[in-house]
């Protein structure tokens, strides 16, 4: 089984792109786990409204603007996750800089895209 990504701002509405890349990561048999501010589900995965402590979290995968992330630069570091995704829009210096400092990896890019050409 591959490891875990967290959809962090998924959204319910089919048109976001938060709710297709879940959709597209259930696709490429990628374990998924997603919060958003309504809960709900996406081919499959419930969108936790409530921050949990999930457990072995490779990626997390932001659609956040940089303004609405900094209430979850502490939780995201508690995940210790091997990676974190600024999706286009959602990019953020400051939390880059966080990042660093604590030797995670980090890339602007775009979910879809790492997806879709076999870079995930």
């Amino acid at each position: 089984m591959h490891k875990k990504t967290l959809v962090i701002g998924a959204s319910l509405k089919p048109n976001r792109y938060s709710n297709i890349a879940i959709k597209r990561l259930v696709d490429h048999n990628q374990q998924v786990a997603a919060f958003g501010l309504k809960e709900g589900e996406v081919s499959g995965v419930t969108i936790d409204t409530n921050l949990m402590p999930y457990k072995d979290i490779d990626t997390v995968t932001l659609y956040l603007n940089a303004e609405r992330q900094k209430p979850f630069y502490d939780y995201i570091l508690s995940l210790k996750p091997r990676r974190v995704i600024f999706n286009p829009g959602t990019e953020n210096p400051e939390f880059q800089n966080v990042l660093k400092q604590e030797g995670v990896y980090f890339e602007e890019a775009c979910t879809l895209v790492l997806l879709a050409t076999n870079q995930y």
